[in-house]
């Protein structure tokens, strides 16, 4: 018991502090890229009755932003990642939504199985199948369309400013690798 405790102190200390300019091209990009996401939603596919804004967005902008070297970063994972994960918590919600803690607890779980499976495993996809649960009745309305808009367009759109604005700094590189 004593040393299951004691791998619980952590073994390491933590690691140095970005710089100023790390902060400022990471919160550049956030700001952008959740910027035009929300803007397209309130000013295009919201007149259609659509949804391009989901919360796991603000955590894959932590990721693509402001930890661009993670391999949770990668184009691969941002994008395979949320897919795999909205189709997976489509399915579950068509097919037990009726019991909401198992439809939670299984589009949750097989999604993070999916994604290591797929070598696509980025942390915000378990967020996207759960959306996909316990969303609202126009998220549920959209079944599999779901996967495409507001998921696949709106991870697309934060890839495209992610290439861009990364980019920009001389110490910057993103993406470390595609597929």
């Amino acid at each position: 018991m004593k040393n299951y405790l004691a791998k619980m102190r952590g073994s390491q200390t933590s690691p140095p502090g970005p710089t100023l300019s790390e902060v400022f091209w990471s919160w550049l990009g956030a700001f952008l890229g959740i910027g035009l996401v929300a803007f397209l939603h309130e000013h295009w596919l919201s007149a259609m009755d659509l949804s391009l804004l989901i919360g796991s967005f603000g955590a894959s902008a932590v990721l693509i932003y402001g930890a661009i070297a993670s391999p949770l970063a990668q184009p691969r994972n941002l994008l395979g990642g949320h897919f795999i994960s909205a189709l997976i918590g489509v399915a579950i919600f068509q097919t037990v939504g009726t019991t909401p803690w198992l439809a939670a607890a299984l589009a949750v779980s097989l999604a993070i199985a999916a994604m290591l499976a797929t070598r696509t495993l980025h942390p915000p996809g378990g967020a996207t199948a759960l959306i996909a649960v316990i969303g609202s009745q126009r998220i549920h309305d959209l079944g599999y369309l779901y996967a495409l808009v507001p998921v696949l367009s709106g991870a697309c759109i934060m890839l495209i400013v992610a290439l861009l604005v990364n980019n920009l700094a001389d110490k910057r590189r993103y993406p470390l690798w595609w597929w």
